[in-house]
């Protein structure tokens, strides 16, 4: 028993110790929301500052990560990764006001379309329907819009409208 736990403790440091063959992330799935990439300045349609989001490919490209904070101190994290085996994109949020979501979905036309039904927290015999579409805008903003639904799709609320601006990053 003690040599075959050696054995397999030993494959474990092989694999951990040897690179990989090829890329496992390197699929043109991988690269769909790549155009999220960024450090932006987020605003409402009204113009007001809502507040900064950084979004980075992280783990060989494997995943994206970002990291959201509102101006009125709102903060939230998500992971967000393609999965090759569900052939969707997916996202779980987390935040500072104990919010959790997981989204999934893919491409649709030229945006990125990531949804979740689930019990709405505040009312939980209401089905809560979520969608939130990111689009890639010819100046190269990007939109985000978050709507909801409490009668199971057949009206939508907005939640949250927000133009993304790239921050120019300063050069010496």
């Amino acid at each position: 028993m003690r040599l075959a736990a050696a054995g397999a403790l030993m494959v474990c440091h092989a694999l951990a110790q040897s690179p990989p063959t090829s890329a496992p992330c390197s699929a043109a799935e991988h690269r769909q929301f790549d155009f999220w990439i960024g450090r932006w300045q987020v605003f409402t349609p009204d113009g007001k500052k809502a507040g900064e989001n950084t979004i980075e490919a992280i783990d060989g490209g494997c995943a994206l990560i970002e990291r959201w904070r509102g101006s009125g101190g709102f903060t939230g994290t998500s992971l967000n990764r393609w999965n090759p085996q569900a052939r969707q994109w997916q996202q779980q949020w987390v935040d500072n006001q104990g919010g959790w979501l997981q989204l999934a979905g893919g491409l649709d036309g030229s945006s990125m379309l990531l949804a979740a039904s689930a019990p709405d927290p505040k009312k939980p015999e209401v089905t809560l329907a979520q969608r939130i579409r990111w689009t890639l805008l010819p100046d190269g903003a990007v939109r985000q819009h978050w709507q909801t639904s409490r009668d199971e799709g057949a009206s939508w609320t907005t939640a949250f409208d927000g133009r993304y601006v790239r921050v120019q990053e300063r050069r010496p």
